[in-house]
């Protein structure tokens, strides 16, 4: 075959994309945009194989302007800069800004992105960018806030479904065969919401049976992937299995499971920076105020990979794995910014009290502002009780403590303070 089955299934227009309707549905922000045939710069956040670069080449396809494409692994500033220059001289032809999609965006270095940044200001290029990390930790703040943020999601089973469907019966080779979809539940679970990977498999699966007729069991499908491994996830690594794997055998307190699935990653190429992430993460939401130091030592071993590089960062990112894993545990963080959060969408913007309120002018002073405030350094201990929630939340509790010997002490001082109102029942 030419191309792999991923390839030929790409869609080439928006009535054949699946999934992310809340993008590209009727009336929904991107389709609107695309119909416009007027776009600005955005950027594409999510999962592998949720149609990212898909999306870019429909956009190509449907508007009459030029199209410049850039992979983030293998070009440098010298094809940043050369393309601008291309687009510079093609925009003397439309009017519209030609389009300069780069997939991978995150792993641009920050000179590279610098290097963008003018262009994108001028509106000598419109950006569209792909990626699959948090764009807020990859992508410089000037660029970032010149761009849209759409984020994309893991495809749904009626998706792949649909997916399935189609190729067994649209694709060119695959509707030659006599394929029955007898059972889905091992092609969906391995594919992990990741269209590509589902295809890949259903290849994989096909291509393996010599006979015209072609039964997909859960069994065959196990079957055929055991193996060949490496035919269903890039590099052998199931990225997004083996991260939660290990971010859970750190919450689960197993130091061993911990670097055993770090050295997987490792082996598998996985980028440190990603890794040290997780661990920053994992510090603040498993590990918390049980114990505030993992958040330094987590920040410390990302700061040590950015400065020493690799092989040697490994040392201090198995280093902060084992002190997490191995940390008391506590989540009353975690849950007490979910839980505010929650509340801020019921409430919505509740005013400040006025005693609370900054004064900086006498009309806000004589309006009452900061009237009554007292100032805790002047009063014994430090505290002095008084009202800081809204009004209508005066009674609301957002954090609960969990009671780990060091978070036991924190406890213990708002009991001091506070008395009834921090007593649990």
């Amino acid at each position: 075959m030419s191309e792999p089955l991923a390839e030929r299934m790409r869609p080439r227009s928006l009535d054949d994309y699946v999934g992310q309707q809340h993008l590209v549905g009727e009336g929904a922000v991107l389709r609107k945009m695309i119909d416009s045939g007027r776009i600005s710069s955005f950027i594409l956040w999510g999962p592998p194989g949720v149609g990212k670069t898909t999306l870019a080449q429909i956009i190509a396809n449907k508007l009459d302007t030029p199209f410049y494409t850039l992979s983030a692994v293998t070009s440098g500033v010298k094809d940043v800069r050369d393309v601008i220059e291309k687009a510079k001289s093609s925009r003397f032809f439309s009017q519209a800004s030609p389009i300069l999609f780069i997939d991978e965006i995150h792993r641009f270095s920050k000179s590279q992105q610098d290097s963008l940044l003018g262009a994108v200001e001028r509106g000598v290029v419109t950006l569209i960018g792909a990626t699959t990390e948090n764009p807020s930790f990859e992508v410089i703040r000037p660029l970032l806030s010149r761009c849209q943020l759409y984020v994309l999601k893991s495809l749904e089973k009626a998706d792949l479904m649909k997916l399935l469907q189609r190729a067994i019966t649209e694709d060119v080779e695959l509707s030659k065969r006599q394929i029955e979809l007898k059972e889905t539940g091992a092609l969906l679970r391995y594919s992990g919401g990741d269209a590509r990977k589902l295809l890949n498999i259903l290849e994989l699966v096909v291509e393996s049976e010599m006979d015209r007729k072609v039964v997909i069991s859960d069994e065959l499908v196990e079957k055929r992937l055991q193996q060949n491994p490496l035919a269903y996830d890039k590099d052998g690594e199931m990225h997004y299995d083996i991260i939660s794997a290990f971010i859970k055998s750190i919450r689960g307190s197993d130091p061993d499971a911990a670097l055993y699935w770090m050295a997987r990653m490792i082996e598998g190429g996985e980028d440190p920076q990603f890794i040290a992430r997780r661990l920053v993460i994992s510090a603040s939401e498993d590990i918390g105020l049980a114990n505030p130091n993992a958040l330094l030592l987590a920040n410390a071993a990302f700061d040590a990979v950015m400065k020493i590089g690799w092989p040697e960062g490994r040392i201090p990112l198995a280093e902060a794995a084992v002190y997490l894993a191995t940390s008391p545990k506590s989540n009353s963080a975690y849950m007490g910014i979910a839980e505010a959060l929650s509340e801020v969408k019921q409430t919505g913007n509740l005013p400040v009290p006025l005693h609370l309120r900054n004064a900086p002018t006498s009309l806000m002073k004589e309006l009452g502002y900061s009237d009554g405030y007292k100032y805790s350094h002047d009063f014994p201990g430090h505290f002095v009780e008084q009202q800081y929630l809204p009004d209508e939340l005066v009674k609301a509790r957002f954090w609960h403590a969990q009671h780990s010997p060091s978070e036991e002490k924190l406890y213990q001082n708002m009991l001091r303070c506070w008395g009834e109102r921090f007593k649990e029942e």
